[in-house]
C-alpha cells in the first residue's frame, strides 16, 4: 500500500460542526451544549445571542462560537458555584446565522467588569478569533482589558445590548464596524 503526504493545514474547512458540535451536524452524537449552567444555579438567568457578520454584512451559517465565563461571584470552575461548567459550544443557525447560549450574568473577575470570553471558528478563518462579549448595563469604564483598546470608539464592538429576549452582540470579522480581537 503506498503511503500518503499528510494533507497541510489551512482552514477549519466546512466540517467543523462534525467535530465540535455533533448535534448541529445531525451526527446522532452528543452535543457538548450551550447550557452554560444548570437550572438552579445562584444568578440572574440571561441569554446571550448574536451573530456573525463577514465584509458584506452577510451572516455567517456555519461558524461555530464557544464562550467561557465566571459565575455570578466571579469564579471559575472548579472553584465556581455548583452546576456552572463556565463554557458551552454553539453552532451558528444554518438559517439565520444566530447563535445563542442560556447561562446566568457572569460577575467581576478583579478588577475586570463581568464579561465572557468568545472564541470564533469558521470556514476561511485560519486561526480561531478571540474576543469578549461586555453587558452595556454595567460599569465597563474601569476594565483594564477595554481600556487597553486604543480609540475609545472600538470599544463599543465589544458591548452586548439588552433587548427583551437577550443581551445582543453582532460580531463583524472586517469593514465598518469591526469587531476588537484579541492575540491568543
Amino acid at each position: 500500500m503506498t503511503e500518503l503526504p499528510e494533507t497541510p493545514s489551512q482552514t477549519a474547512g466546512p466540517f467543523v460542526h462534525i467535530g465540535l458540535t455533533p448535534g448541529a451536524a445531525r451526527t446522532g452524537l452528543l452535543d457538548l451544549g450551550t447550557a452554560i449552567a444548570a437550572e438552579g444555579v445562584p444568578g440572574t438567568r440571561i441569554r446571550i445571542a448574536g451573530t456573525i457578520l463577514d465584509g458584506t454584512g452577510t451572516p455567517l451559517r456555519d461558524a461555530l462560537v464557544e464562550a467561557w465565563h465566571a459565575d455570578a461571584q466571579g469564579r471559575y470552575p472548579p472553584d465556581a458555584a455548583d452546576g456552572f461548567r463556565g463554557w458551552g459550544r454553539a453552532a451558528c443557525d444554518p438559517e439565520s446565522g444566530e447563535w445563542v447560549f442560556d447561562t446566568i450574568k457572569p460577575g467581576a473577575v478583579g478588577d475586570q467588569a463581568p464579561h465572557v470570553a468568545l472564541w470564533i471558528v469558521a470556514r476561511g478563518i485560519n486561526q480561531g478569533l478571540h474576543t469578549r462579549l461586555y453587558f452595556e448595563d454595567e460599569d465597563n469604564s474601569s476594565d483594564p482589558v477595554l481600556n487597553l483598546i486604543e480609540q475609545p470608539v472600538r470599544r463599543d464592538s465589544l458591548i452586548a445590548r439588552r433587548t427583551d429576549e437577550a443581551y445582543r452582540l453582532t460580531i463583524r470579522l472586517q469593514g465598518d464596524g469591526e469587531t476588537v480581537f484579541f492575540d491568543p
